[in-house]
This record gives C-alpha cells, structure tokens and sequence, in this order.
C-alpha cells in the first residue's frame, strides 16, 4: 500500500465498523478490504469526495486486464459500491460513484464443475491423515447436504439436533435455514463430534476444532481440500485434471438431487438461494444424457 493511503485510514475504518454492525462475516469483511484498498491505492491519493464513476471503471478495467475472471471483478465492484454506501450511511461522504456501474456477465450457461456419485466416493476415500474423521465429516456436510465453506467454518456445537438429526445453518444474507441430516451421514458426524478436538479456549463451540485449538478456518477446510483433490487426481495426466476445490462439494451435492428427481425448489431452500434463478445452473446435462435422449429419436419412413 502506497503511503498515501494513510490518508484513507478513517474510512477505512468507518467500512469496518459498518460491516460488522451488518453482520459480514470476518471472512467478507478480510476480502473487502483488500479489494477496497486496491482501488484506494490506484487513486493516487485523490480525496475520496472528488472519486468519480470514471475513476471506479478505469480501475475495475485495469483488474481485467490483469487477467481475473468476471466474477472476481464483479465482487470488487461490490466491495467499492459497499465501501462508499457505508460512508454515506456514516455521513462521512454525500456521494457513491461506484453506483449504476454494470456487472461484468459471467458464463451463466457454463457447465459448473462437479462430481458424479462414483467419483465422489473415490475422493471421500482420498481423505487420509490425523484428522481424517473430522475431515470426512466436514466434506460429508458440503457434498450430501450442500453446505457453503463458510457455513461448516460458523457451525456451533449447538446447531446440531442429534434427536432430529438436523443441522440449523447460518448463511448468506444473514439467513438460517433447517438442513436434514442424511442418515447415511450421521454416524460419520457423530463419529467426528465424540472425537473433537480439545479447543484452545474452554467456552469454544466451534463444531470443527483445527490442529491448534481455534475454530476450523475457511482457509484451513479450502486447503485441506485441495490436498484432498490432490491424492484424488494424483494419477490422472497434469494436462487432464479438472479444477476441483471445495465449493465443487456443493455443486455436486445439488446435481445429484437434481438427477434423483428432486424439484428446483426443494434444491433451492436446500442450498439456501434466494432467488431460484440462482438454483438453475445446476440444470445441466452431460453429453451421455443427451446422446441417450437422441437415440430414443426414430424417422418413420
């Protein structure tokens, strides 16, 4: 950060205050600020009531020309937007020019990256190590119940009901919603909960414990996961390995539903979406599904 952005350091701060008071997680709130003080750093030490909309679109178009896809564009256009919103909630500024600026369009049609049900019985069995319960039970609550990285990170000892055999999830936009626990599922969970490990601070209720005591981190399951997807693609050609990480848990989650007859919106309050359009991006359908649907064509002469 060049020095000049000393001179940002009360806003900065009034951000953070304002998105705390707004429930971002810590996880939102570390991204935000990197993104905001990116954008601060390109202003050359402008004050931040002469910023125009100009200056916000000439730096979100120096962000794609580093080459990051649409949709990390998008969030740091967000992270502005909300930057600026704050400020004049604090009344500290009168004007967002961050405002009325366009998203990027990101693939919307693009196939998401997912696992079929074989392929995601061989990656459970790629998990390995110490913690190889707690791991199974953390991939086990993204892949058949479709949790969020960041939603197994917040889950409290309290949200599960072991006689209901449900989980209360806290998600996006400050949202709880009630996620059954697949019978299937339950022993790995309970499995995992009677060996916990013994946390730093005697009141942590942190379902997943790390190796050093604190609450299981979202860096910390994204990482065990890509150690994970690692032995899983260990013997498929470099050039041939799909770009699997954990979220991919949750896609295949929903694919599989979707594939079982499940309707869109059962998928939907699963997931935890708040618009069905959201839902529909995992309606796809492989070659083979079309292929079979063709054949089923005959001409009638």
């Amino acid at each position: 950060m060049n020095e000049w952005c000393e001179d940002y350091e009360e806003g900065l701060e009034a951000f953070l205050i304002w998105m705390k008071d707004a429930g971002y997680t810590p996880y939102t709130q570390k991204s935000y600020l990197v993104d905001v003080k990116q954008f601060l750093d390109s202003l050359n030490g402008k004050k931040l009531e002469t910023v125009k909309k100009l200056h916000v679109i000439s730096f979100l178009t120096s962000v794609r020309e580093r080459g990051v896809s649409d949709a990390t564009r998008n969030r740091k256009h967000a992270a502005i937007n909300c930057f600026f919103k704050a400020l004049i909630e604090l009344e500290l500024l009168q004007n967002n020019p961050a405002a009325g600026i366009k998203k990027s369009k990101t693939e919307i049609n693009r196939e998401p990256v997912y696992l079929d049900e074989s392929d995601l019985g061989r990656f459970l069995s790629s998990i390995d190590g110490k913690y190889k319960k707690r791991n199974l039970a953390v991939f086990l609550l993204m892949s058949y119940m479709g949790l969020r990285v960041g939603e197994v990170h917040t889950l409290n000892l309290s949200d599960y009901n072991v006689e209901r055999h449900s989980l209360r999830v806290f998600g996006k936009g400050r949202k709880w919603r009630n996620v059954p626990v697949p019978e299937d599922v339950v022993p790995f969970l309970d499995s995992a909960l009677a060996e916990r490990l013994d946390p730093w601070r005697s009141k942590e209720e942190a379902m997943f414990i790390s190796q050093k005591g604190r609450r299981l981190s979202i860096r910390g399951i994204q990482q065990i996961a890509a150690d994970t997807f690692d032995r899983f693609q260990r013997d498929v050609p470099a050039a041939q390995r799909r770009p699997y990480s954990s979220h991919k848990l949750r896609h295949s989650f929903a694919t599989m539903l979707l594939r079982k007859g499940a309707d869109l919106r059962t998928v939907q309050e699963l997931l935890g979406h708040s618009s069905i359009q959201t839902t529909t991006v995992y309606t796809h359908i492989t070659s083979r599904e079309k292929e079979e649907a063709m054949s089923k064509l005959q001409i009638q002469l």
